[in-house]
């Protein structure tokens, strides 16, 4: 593909399709496997995001939504739409905030719980499977590399730029 686009367009360097193109072809095989992972736990990609998140919380396993929402990324109104769909579920409960009477908690159940650690579990063996191919020394240059690239997005992210802001040629 770099060789390609490098004769058909001489004045681009295309180099970083090395790694970004790799990239998105990597987290849609990923996509695959996680859902694969998350079916045999009963589970959909979100909900063991917002499960996860309460999990690695550590005791009792509860945040407010507001914190979840800002860590998940999501607006206010997703997160309430899916705290909704899980506590329905009886995967996690709301309760009253001792600290602020004017707000709640979502806290983990312990069907929740026994959920995402086996989804967790069997995420954890799948992807460790994936990584054989690989080296310690090598699992560690990628993470930090990938780390790296992440650090500027995470910390000032921006909107991709518009197909009309796009420089024309």
């Amino acid at each position: 593909m770099i060789q390609a686009w490098g004769r058909e367009r001489p004045d681009l360097d295309a180099r970083p399709l090395e790694v970004f193109s790799r990239v998105t072809r990597l987290a849609k095989y990923l996509d695959q496997v996680r859902a694969w992972v998350f079916k045999n736990w009963e589970l959909e990609g979100w909900e063991f995001d917002v499960l996860a998140e309460l999990r690695r919380s550590g005791p009792p396993y509860e945040l407010k939504p507001g914190q979840m929402s800002a860590q998940m990324l999501v607006s206010s109104g997703t997160m309430t739409n899916r705290i909704d769909r899980l506590e329905a579920a009886a995967l996690v409960e709301r309760h009253g905030d001792p600290v602020d009477a004017r707000s709640t908690r979502v806290r983990l159940t312990e069907a929740g719980r026994a959920r995402v650690d086996g989804a967790m579990a069997g995420l954890v063996r799948r992807e460790a499977e994936l990584l054989q191919a690989t080296t310690i020394p090598q699992r560690a240059t990628t993470a930090d590399t990938l780390a790296a690239i992440l650090e500027p997005l995470e910390a000032d992210p921006w909107p991709a730029p518009s197909p009309k802001s796009a420089p024309r040629a």
